[in-house]
């Protein structure tokens, strides 16, 4: 049996990573109670680093409050931006020096999992995500080939006979 290579893009790389981050927040009044805290608008973007992934992104989260006892409430916002970095294994015979896409996914998008509020004021939180990457390469694959071909199908036209028959044996009365 005889084998090709084939050159195509695949997936030559793949993993997965999940994180949870605490950070603070100060507001403009002493808080009582929070009562929510939502994240929006994230953002990413992948690229190479050398033999590693970096994840360049941002989001922002948006923590609602009350203050003076429980009497009035707002929303106090922050932007964060983060840089994560994945060591990806690259499948064997797999180049990333050539060519590579990186894709990026969000398996688990950025939710606020828990919020305190500080003695001084301030706003602890802990944001937890989970970020899937995925290189796109050059590869090489071996297909089987076989080394003898089908043998060709003679084919026929009809003769006229065979039409005629054909025509002839048609009921044209088959509803009756």
């Amino acid at each position: 049996m005889a084998f090709k290579e084939i050159v195509t893009k695949a997936v030559i790389g793949k993993g997965k990573k999940y994180f949870k981050n605490k950070y603070s927040i100060i507001c403009d009044n002493r808080p009582t109670t929070v009562l929510g805290c939502w994240v929006i608008n994230h953002q990413f973007k992948g690229y190479k680093q050398g033999d590693n992934i970096g994840v360049d992104g941002s989001f922002d989260v948006n923590i609602w409050y009350s203050y003076e006892d429980d009497s009035k409430t707002t929303v106090v916002n922050k932007k964060i931006d983060y840089n994560d970095i994945f060591n990806v294994k690259v499948k064997e015979n797999a180049d990333l020096t050539s060519d590579t896409d990186i894709i990026v996914r969000s398996l688990k998008q950025p939710s606020c999992t828990n919020v305190n509020i500080n003695d001084d004021g301030s706003i602890d939180f802990e944001v937890e995500k989970e970020l899937g990457v995925e290189i796109v390469g050059e590869t090489k694959m071996k297909i089987a080939i076989e080394d003898t071909e089908e043998p060709w199908q003679d084919l026929n036209d009809e003769t006229k006979e065979e039409t005629d028959e054909i025509d002839n044996s048609i009921n044209e009365d088959y509803l009756k």
